[in-house]
């Protein structure tokens, strides 16, 4: 039979934890530099304390993150009656790009966590896949049965050229603003998908 004393201590618990959380949130939505030890001091605890709710950085903003990232439909929906693909992927590159751009402190933490330790990517949200997927949706049957490997590799294509990771190299190793970096990225997620259905296609 739980005590008040138990209770109390679970309660307090879950306060602490929200509390973590929710620090990691308005950190994510600052756009700055996401850190466990930022996060615990913005929460109000130590770091050891932080540690104990989360064992590392990528569980806690995966986290913080839960529904921040609308589903693909949801997304895409003003590109909805649109059966280009090209021109649905180049909404869904931008798009991703731009949320990115919104939370970079945070999408940085977790690339730098999953490269130093590759066992947690497993945490990392994989947004682009299903914006990717949802764009393609209207000529996938068509593409994917005409060639399911083309296919298939302008699926793996497009997770490259969509990703954070072409952003940041734009910005970081191109020395691009981030509104050209994002319309480099799109050009190349378009150049892609047009070649590929051309390609496909043709047979």
């Amino acid at each position: 039979m739980a005590t008040s004393i138990d209770t109390g201590r679970s309660n307090q618990k879950r306060r602490t934890r929200a509390a973590i959380v929710e620090a990691a949130s308005d950190l994510i939505a600052a756009g700055g530099e996401v850190s466990m030890p930022a996060i615990a001091r913005a929460a109000m605890v130590s770091e050891p304390t932080a540690y104990r709710y989360f064992p590392d950085l990528p569980s806690l903003i995966s986290e913080a993150l839960a529904g921040a990232w609308p589903p693909p439909a949801e997304a895409l929906a003003p590109v909805a009656d649109s059966t280009d693909p090209a021109e649905r992927v180049a909404f869904a590159c931008e798009f991703l790009l731009r949320g990115i751009l919104r939370r970079e402190g945070a999408v940085r933490a977790m690339i730098a966590a999953t490269i130093t330790r590759p066992g947690a990517a497993a945490e990392r949200p994989g947004i682009r896949f299903g914006l990717i997927d949802h764009a393609l949706a209207p000529v996938e049957e068509t593409l994917a049965a005409t060639d399911p490997d083309a296919f298939a590799q302008l699926k793996r294509d497009l997770a490259v050229a969509v990703s954070a990771e072409a952003l940041f190299t734009l910005t970081d190793l191109c020395g691009l603003a981030p509104d050209a970096a994002v319309a480099s990225a799109v050009r190349t997620a378009t150049t892609l998908t047009e070649a590929a259905v051309r390609t496909i296609a043709r047979g």
